[in-house]
């Protein structure tokens, strides 16, 4: 067996950028995008400074979490180890660039498709270097059979301390620096690098402070990686949460609504059909390539919870499509037996974006444990809020509004005491509690605290107060609060996911 891979003597290297510039000319690289770059970065106080260089570029895991993630197969591992890359296959669905921890990852402005650095797969079939390799004026980067022991790189790496990027990730990067500053290798150490402002608003940049009394080096050159996932992905979660939340109370529904109530059978399973539908256009709006989006049905890539995911909203869609027809036609015994399997289909449908957001590897913050009840309760709360505004128009029972109350109420209770807890509990990695930080204090901090307050305390208020005599029209009010406090927190939770730089 053959493993490629590369060494990086930041001993040698001067941050000349001709590896960069091979790179571009060989591949065709856009302008603004990079497979390959040189990051500068200065350690130390005048007049004692050090510019300490550190190419960076794909580390062609061997557990590459990349590939793991993506959903047609678009990213793969050759039989060499080189992590390559089919960009007629590919979605754009961005999945890979949160999954990665090295932000190895871009989409081409050309194609729209994912990209990145493929080891020069093509120079390789013919016996040749990396262009990369072949233009490097002080022979600093070095490519070969990881596997061989006779072969340079391995022989550099048995003779000469070697470091990896992020080995705390579990993913067994490929490519080796040799002499590298703590700091270039370390995205944490960097005090206010640019990379990481330059997506940040000059108005909420006073909120990184804390991150100069925690950096120990300042980025003098760097590129952008701007944010994948944005409003689309929150609204997604919204939507979702609220077709999930609805087919789970169903059941709660028939078993208080024996009056007959069409708030009881059919709207459950039309809220749910309508959430679903909406879904369905977030996810494909969101898509670089959206015309191939019957590409997770036809190209899925089975160990990937979004193609897995496309399938559990079909059959989500499936089971409350065939309880809504039940439900109008008064085919009761097929729509109480159904009801059963609303609950499951409701859950694996709020839940299964739990384990999509825990592929994401990139994303420490994101591989909580309590990621998967959190987006069951808050599902919960959705479908209570939903089904509240809808109590509005039908005509319900006592017994309806108290159960609507209660399930609001407990949802948006649990939901704010996980989310605190989130938030402020321990954290494993500095990754995750800088992330955390942003989310609570920094940069996130105000539609987090409004997420909360409008998505939990509000709505249990509420519901405390209509179950204590107020006015049950307040429900619906308390619903709509919910929807609107729910979309902040996680609009905040996945941007401040994505706010800790990776290289």
């Amino acid at each position: 067996m053959t493993k490629i891979g590369f060494v990086l003597d930041q001993r040698s290297c001067i941050g000349c950028h001709a590896c960069t510039v091979a790179c571009k000319q060989e591949h065709g690289v856009e302008l603004g995008v990079f497979r390959t770059w040189v990051k500068y970065v200065e350690t130390g106080t005048f007049p004692d400074v050090k510019r300490n260089f550190s190419v960076m570029r794909c580390n062609h895991c061997e557990d590459a979490p990349c590939v793991a993630i993506c959903p047609t197969k678009a990213l793969f591992k050759r039989e060499d180890g080189v992590v390559d890359f089919d960009s007629d296959r590919c979605i754009g669905c961005k999945a890979c660039m949160n999954a990665c921890p090295y932000d190895a990852l871009y989409i081409d402005p050309q194609t729209q498709t994912a990209a990145k650095c493929n080891f020069c797969a093509h120079r390789l079939d013919e016996g040749l270097k990396p262009s990369c390799e072949i233009v490097c004026p002080t022979q600093a980067i070095t490519s070969g059979d990881l596997d061989d022991p006779d072969s340079e790189v391995s022989r550099l790496i048995d003779t000469v301390p070697s470091r990896v990027r992020a080995p705390e990730q579990g993913t067994r990067p490929q490519v080796f620096y040799l002499g590298v500053h703590d700091a270039a290798i370390d995205p944490l150490a960097i005090a206010q690098g640019r990379e990481y402002l330059s997506q940040i608003p000059d108005s909420q940049r006073e909120k990184l402070r804390p991150l100069k009394d925690e950096g120990t080096a300042t980025t003098v050159s760097d590129i952008a990686h701007p944010p994948p996932w944005g409003w689309k992905v929150s609204s997604y979660f919204l939507s979702k949460g609220v077709a999930a939340g609805a087919m789970m109370l169903a059941v709660l529904l028939l078993v208080v609504g024996a009056d007959g109530s069409a708030l009881a059978d059919v709207v459950p399973g039309a809220v749910a059909l309508a959430g679903i539908a909406v879904t369905g256009l977030f996810l494909v709006w969101d898509l670089k390539q959206p015309t191939r989006f019957y590409y997770l049905f036809t190209k899925p890539q089975r160990r990937s919870w979004l193609a897995l995911g496309a399938q559990v909203i079909n059959l989500a869609a499936i089971v409350a499509l065939v309880f809504t027809v039940a439900a109008i036609l008064d085919l009761d015994g097929l729509r109480d037996a159904l009801r059963w399997a609303m609950v499951p289909a409701g859950a694996a449908l709020a839940g299964y974006t739990a384990l999509l957001f825990n592929q994401c590897e990139g994303r420490d913050l994101w591989q909580s444990p309590l990621l998967l009840p959190h987006t069951i309760v808050n599902a919960l709360l959705a479908g209570a809020g939903t089904l509240a505004v809808a109590a509005l128009f039908f005509d319900v029972s006592a017994d309806i509004e108290d159960a609507l109350a209660w399930s609001l109420g407990l949802a948006a209770a649990l939901s704010g005491a996980i989310a605190l807890l989130d938030a402020y509990g321990r954290h494993p990695t500095r990754q995750a509690e800088r992330a955390a930080k942003n989310l609570r204090r920094d940069l996130y901090a105000r539609p987090f605290r409004a997420g909360l307050l409008l998505g939990a305390l509000v709505p249990a208020a509420v519901a405390a107060a209509v179950l204590a005599g107020a006015p049950s029209a307040l429900l619906a009010g308390g619903g709509v609060v919910a929807l609107v406090g729910l979309w902040l927190y996680e609009d905040a939770w996945v941007r401040a996911g994505q706010s800790v730089p990776l290289s």
